[in-house]
């Protein structure tokens, strides 16, 4: 009888629709007032990758005494110390250098102080390599217990290294005095060899050799010891590779050896030359035991470990980008 009312916003049947689809003012406070998530970075990252180094070499002051304290602990209740790597070093070198100069028909003078430091150069490569495989392995207990990063327990070993390299250096001192006037002059490693300079102030150069030694040393220790850790057969054929590298690399004899002579006098690199210019080792030795005896500076060699330096790191920070975090549980 009556036309029916209808109450706008309360029995209209499109007005519930309307109501749910529009959110109240608090929905709508709540959800401007929280920030969306942060999102969690991932673990192969190459910032995580690059900070574990920045912050393992923020704690050099760690690193630096547990490689200190390596070198104590090995040599404990001993009177000299380290110092028995130096004399054994030192007799080895006397006694290769006295048979080595007699075959292939060297002197004394040049020779002696040539395999020496040779000698002393191959020690720290071929220590950082085989040590290099067994940086985590050897630091389980640390790793597991102990939150630094991963990077720490490379920095201690290329570290320890370092100080038995400075200890070995009393070595060609001592060399270098006894045959000091010798190799201050002009010299011929072999009867028919290219002329070296002389010590001089080229020696200087030894220094950033060294440095880019101890740079290469550190990517070379980190990647193999991340290889070494996840393939527990890596050490063993490392061990098995640098022996072989120890006799194809010119520490006990002379690359000059292996060109080739003519009618004239003269003498032109060989195919076995050219073979040994392509191990990288003879380059890193190379840097460093030219400016020390005086020899020609060959720049190619620095261009060359310039270049794997540069690689090196490269597939250095992929492995520590890409396993890093799994380190832990391989150990």
């Amino acid at each position: 009888m009556y036309p029916e009312r209808v109450f706008p916003g309360i029995d209209s049947p499109s007005s519930g629709s309307q109501e749910a689809s529009v959110p109240s003012p608090l929905v709508q406070a709540a959800t401007l007032e929280t920030p969306p998530a942060p999102a969690q970075p991932s673990y192969r990252s190459w910032s995580r990758a690059i900070g574990d180094i920045t912050s393992a070499w923020q704690h050099r002051e760690l690193w630096g005494y547990l490689g200190w304290q390596d070198i104590k602990q090995r040599y404990r209740r001993s009177v000299i110390g380290p110092l028995w790597i130096t004399i054994s070093m030192a007799v080895t070198a006397c006694a290769l250098g006295l048979l080595y100069s007699a075959i292939l028909g060297s002197t004394i003078n040049t020779f002696l102080p040539y395999i020496t430091v040779g000698f002393i150069i191959w020690n720290f490569i071929n220590n950082c390599v085989l040590e290099g495989t067994e940086a985590f392995i050897a630091n389980e207990g640390l790793i597991k217990h102990l939150p630094a990063p991963i990077s720490v327990h490379i920095f201690r070993t290329v570290w320890r290294q370092v100080l038995f390299f400075a200890h070995n250096l009393v070595i060609y001192f001592i060399v270098a005095a006894i045959f000091f006037k010798t190799m201050t002059n002009p010299y011929q490693l072999i009867e028919g060899g290219s002329w070296n300079p002389g010590i001089g102030w080229t020696v200087l150069l030894a220094i950033p050799a060294f440095v880019l030694l101890v740079v290469n040393s550190v990517w070379v220790t980190m990647l193999f010891g991340i290889i070494a850790t996840r393939f527990r057969d890596i050490p063993p054929v490392i061990g098995s590779l640098m022996q072989l590298l120890f006799f194809m690399t010119p520490i006990v004899w002379f690359a000059d050896a292996l060109n080739k002579k003519n009618s004239l006098g003269g003498a032109r690199p060989t195919w076995q030359k050219y073979v040994v210019e392509s191990n990288p080792l003879y380059h890193y030795v190379d840097i460093v035991r030219a400016p020390l005896l005086g020899q020609q500076i060959h720049w190619h060699s620095w261009a060359i470990v310039g270049g794997l330096t540069i690689f090196g790191w490269g597939l250095a920070l992929l492995a520590l980008r890409n396993y890093r975090a799994r380190v832990s549980y391989w150990v």
